[in-house]
């Protein structure tokens, strides 16, 4: 089955099309959605309520730019607001609790498999963690994301800040130093 005949298919909520388009993308968008769940089974969860929203709204994409890049949005956004409403105190995270390196160090980030750097990231403080992955990441602007989780600018640069800090820490725990991060 074509693109365009599954996207018929789950327009007209035919749950082969919609097996098809499920079996696709679930895969790859469950990636997207442990970059900000704490566990595999979190991240499952995510990605189960964001294919029912895809299902429900799929008659309004249309068709500009990538389906892919349609269904990534709608985890992205479907993982923030699951981050809003379970763990929304764990987003703001006092700077005593962290220890917080000013230093420009550079990281191997290349030597690592991508598996080993998501758990590195994943032992990020959750505000930390999803600032980072939403700039870093998935390319959004310190403003988009200040608007996203509803905190301002400049605590998303900080927040972003801090993340890297904290990575470069980890990192040089394991030894992984000398480049640019």
């Amino acid at each position: 089955m074509n693109e365009e005949e599954m996207l018929l298919g789950c327009q007209a909520n035919n749950e082969n099309a919609q097996k098809i388009l499920f079996d696709r993308y679930s895969r790859i968008m469950t990636g997207v959605c442990m970059r900000y769940a704490d566990s595999y089974e979190e991240a499952q969860d995510i990605v189960q309520d964001a294919f029912i929203k895809i299902f429900k709204k799929i008659e309004t994409f249309s068709g500009k730019g990538s389906l892919e890049g349609w269904i990534r949005r709608i985890m992205i956004n479907t993982a923030l607001d699951y981050l809003r409403s379970i763990k929304n105190e764990r987003f703001h995270v006092n700077v005593d609790d962290v220890d917080f390196l000013l230093q420009k160090k550079d990281v191997i980030v290349e030597s690592l498999q991508a598996k080993d750097l998501l758990k590195i990231i994943r032992t990020l403080p959750v505000g930390y963690r999803t600032v980072f992955n939403l700039y870093a990441i998935e390319g959004f602007s310190h403003k988009e994301i200040a608007k996203q989780l509803n905190i301002s600018e400049n605590t998303s640069k900080s927040q972003y800040s801090r993340a890297r800090s904290l990575l470069q820490k980890k990192l040089e725990k394991l030894n992984i130093t000398n480049s640019s991060f």
